[in-house]
């Protein structure tokens, strides 16, 4: 019998769309509180919530074989740039890659943001069955807005006028 390693049989799953790496919980909605959470940071250290208290944050979850994830991030580069001035901080989340990938990517779209390597652990707290997901939390922690799917630049600069009030 031929085995694979449980990891990528999930992201397999995962990208055709069959199956959530853990049980998802439930998606959060806009007032809800954010939930906690904390992961390895690609480039080392730890990634948490609680390391952006009182500060408006874009969650921007993604994988480098996600093609929308992709598409979309030299837009998410672009706008935390613009915004960063005003209190913006943005955390990537790589779901179920490890840290090379995760770094790869950033660097190819010039990220100069923190990187999150997650196990599932933290997706599956934002009910995360699907990439690209994006979640803005405003200054008191709680979810502005949560989306599952592609957001143009424009749908994302308005999230994040939002969470910068």
């Amino acid at each position: 019998m031929i085995r694979f390693p449980r990891a990528a049989v999930l992201a397999a799953l995962l990208a055709a769309g069959l199956a959530a790496p853990l049980p998802a919980a439930a998606t959060p909605h806009a007032g809800d509180p954010a939930p906690a959470f904390s992961a390895p940071g690609a480039a080392g250290g730890t990634v948490s919530l609680a390391g952006y208290r009182h500060e408006p944050l874009y969650l921007n979850f993604f994988a480098s074989w996600c093609v929308p994830c992709n598409e979309e991030a030299p837009s998410v580069a672009r706008l935390f740039n613009k915004y960063r001035a005003k209190g913006l901080r943005v955390v990537g989340v790589n779901e179920l890659e490890d840290k090379t990938k995760a770094l790869a990517f950033a660097h190819q779209y010039k990220w100069p943001f923190a990187i999150a390597v997650d196990d599932g652990s933290v997706g599956n707290a934002f009910g995360v069955i699907g990439l690209p997901v994006h979640v803005f939390i405003d200054k008191r922690g709680n979810v502005s807005t949560f989306r599952l799917g592609e957001m143009d630049p424009g749908e994302i600069e308005d999230a994040i006028k939002k969470i910068l009030l």
